[in-house]
């Protein structure tokens, strides 16, 4: 598997990482251990997790599986986790402040029972709190030794540059990743995300590479999902979800195009959507989340899926979301384009 580097910093990590979202709600304490693993195996690095995922239940089997296997294996490791979210009722369980981050870190930390993450990542935005707090709370934990790096989740473009700023001005740690939802049907991210993260030397560790499931043929243009898919196995939310996708034009021609190209090179849809997404040049590591271990073998094949430039080119073309008005499309595409004349 190929190894790049984690945004603008020296660490290296698997361009394939392991998320772990299902660990301990979809998957079950041995599938897990088979899931890492497998990972591990086929020269994954990258472990991606979160204090909330399975209300810290994935946490905890990450750390028994640490603490079960050899120093050998373990090493190998690049451990990210994240936190923002509830981890409790009371009024300071939630957020970005020093009071909450302090306390989210160090309940990671136990649950995964290891003295320092690699990547301690702020899972979205928090408009209650000052990003300077915010920020210098993330700088103590690297100088603590608690984190080797740090990074942002779900920001907004200016939330990212504001970000990078703040950490500039007061000297703190900067973010050196973003991890964004970003597929072939959600590239909305490459207006402004995409050109603010590249700007300041952060790599994207895309979330969703497979959009829900739509990226692997999972879905047909007749039928509502049932079963166990994202979408069948919530019936109110899926066919809400489902029926909105499905009727845009747009969603069809990157399924059609993505099935053209996955036939052409005898691998799977899902496959060539990661391959896709492992190509584009901002990102470090592109997040597999699987349910089975049969899932992630099968995707782990996207390690050695090259796509070439006419195929790139075809589903590029499939997926441009194409934005209609200003300041994305009609004049403000026009403007970002043009080239300079005159000499001025």
């Amino acid at each position: 598997m190929e190894n790049r580097t984690l945004g603008s910093s020296g660490t290296s990590v698997s361009h394939l990482a392991l998320g772990t979202m299902t660990f301990g709600s979809e998957t079950d304490r041995d599938g897990s251990f088979e899931q890492l693993d497998t990972f591990l195996a086929a020269g994954g690095t990258l472990v991606d997790t979160a204090d909330v995922y399975s209300g810290g239940v994935s946490e905890e089997i990450i750390g028994a599986w640490l603490a079960d296997r050899p120093a050998d294996v373990t090493e190998r490791v690049v451990l990210a986790t994240k936190g923002r979210f509830p981890t409790s009722g009371e009024p300071n369980g939630v957020g970005l402040s020093r009071r909450h981050l302090t306390r989210a870190l160090d309940a990671s930390l136990r649950r995964l029972g290891v003295d320092t993450v690699d990547l301690y990542q702020v899972h979205a935005w928090d408009p209650w709190t000052p990003l300077e707090e915010t920020l210098a709370t993330l700088d103590s934990f690297v100088r603590a030794g608690k984190v080797h790096h740090v990074g942002l989740s779900n920001f907004t473009g200016w939330q990212l540059q504001k970000a990078v700023d703040v950490a500039d001005a007061g000297g703190y740690s900067p973010p050196v990743t973003l991890q964004p939802q970003y597929n072939l049907l959600v590239r909305e991210i490459e207006w402004e995300i995409v050109p603010a993260a590249e700007e300041n030397g952060l790599g994207l560790l895309p979330w969703s590479p497979l959009g829900g499931g739509w990226l692997s043929g999972k879905y047909t243009r007749d039928n509502a999902p049932t079963g166990a898919t994202r979408l069948g196995e919530n019936p109110d939310r899926g066919v809400e979800a489902y029926a909105r996708r499905n009727a845009q034009t747009r969603t069809w021609a990157v399924v059609e195009a993505v099935q053209r190209v996955a036939e052409q090179r005898g691998a799977t849809m899902a496959q060539v959507a990661l391959a896709w997404l492992a190509a584009q040049p901002a990102v470090s590591s592109v997040i597999l989340g699987a349910r089975t271990t049969a899932q992630l073998a099968e995707n782990l094949g996207a390690a050695d899926l090259e796509l070439e430039a006419a195929e790139l080119v075809l589903l590029d073309e499939a997926s441009d979301p194409e934005p209609a008005d200003y300041p994305y499309g009609g004049p403000g595409s026009a403007q970002r384009s043009r080239k300079l004349q005159g000499g001025r």
